[in-house]
Order: C-alpha cells, then sequence, then structure tokens
C-alpha cells in the first residue's frame, strides 16, 4: 500500500451543491427552496424573530431602569477594623492594604455590626448611628470624607467577611 493508492470510502467525498444555478445543477427550476415565498427568498432570519408575529422582547413591558449617578460604598463593621486599631488613623489606601476592600469606590460606610475594644482614628464617608457610638465609645475617633475625595467606581468594590 502506498499514500498515494489510498482512495476515499463512497461515499466520503460528496460534490457541492451549487444552489441557484439554473435547471442544469440538478436542483431544478426552483433550487430546491421549495415554491415562492419568505423561505426561498432569504433562508437566515435574525435572532427572535417569530414569522411576522410580534416578538417576544416586544410584547412583554419594561420595568425599572439603572441609575447612573448611583453611588457604590464599600462596607465595613466595626468589628472588622479591630485588627487595624493600634497602628494609626485608618484610612481607604490602609483598608485595600489590609485587604478588608477590594476595587475602585465610591466611598466607604462604616456599621455598627461587632466589638471594638481599642481606639481607633478613621476617616470614612459615611458612619452609621450604632457605628459612631461604638467608636466614639472605645475612645476613637472618627472623620467624615466627602465621596469626591475618594477614587471613583462602577459597582466593583467588594469588602471580604472578617475572619
Amino acid at each position: 500500500m502506498k499514500l498515494n493508492e489510498i482512495k476515499a470510502t463512497p461515499g466520503a467525498r460528496r460534490k457541492r451543491t451549487r444552489v441557484g444555478r439554473g435547471r442544469s445543477s440538478g436542483l431544478g427550476k426552483t433550487s430546491g427552496k421549495g415554491q415562492k415565498g419568505q423561505g426561498a427568498h432569504n433562508k437566515h432570519k435574525k435572532a427572535g424573530f417569530e414569522g411576522g408575529q410580534t416578538p417576544m422582547h416586544r410584547r412583554f413591558p419594561k420595568r425599572g431602569f439603572s441609575n447612573i449617578h448611583r453611588k457604590d460604598f464599600v462596607i465595613v463593621n466595626v468589628g472588622q477594623l479591630e485588627k487595624l486599631a493600634g497602628k494609626g488613623e485608618i484610612t481607604p489606601e490602609m483598608l485595600k492594604k489590609a485587604g478588608l476592600i477590594e476595587g475602585r469606590l465610591d466611598g466607604i460606610r462604616v456599621l455598627g455590626e461587632g466589638e471594638l475594644k481599642s481606639a481607633i482614628t478613621i476617616s470614612a464617608t459615611h458612619f452609621t448611628k450604632s457605628a459612631k457610638e461604638k467608636i466614639e465609645k472605645a475612645g476613637g475617633k472618627i472623620i467624615i470624607v466627602p465621596a469626591s475625595t475618594q477614587a471613583p467606581s462602577r459597582r466593583t468594590a467588594v469588602a471580604k467577611e472578617a475572619k
């Protein structure tokens, strides 16, 4: 057996049908497309096309909207700040280095969940009443920073859970 003697199995190689090339192509007058109509004129229809019926995406009403001016705040709990106590003023950059927050942000919102035993100084955009009480009760200090001074974001900031 030699490479030049190998032949394809019968039926493995079919000749391509040349649609729309007249009666001599072997597909007759209508070229294998049947009679008149949409299928004879264009076989490809766009996604979601329902044969002229009102498509599903237009039958149902739209609901809601996305506010493009929405601010996304990273949530940090008072209990998570305990491990940063004694390292000076806690800033957004410090929280990123410690791994408490990720990504870009519009601001930091401190919530009052957890316990705080040592005095800390923290700068953030927003504090809840319970967070303020817990920080001040422990002898700490709060610095409110406007949201515009922090790095801009689009819904990518995430706070990690304290272990």
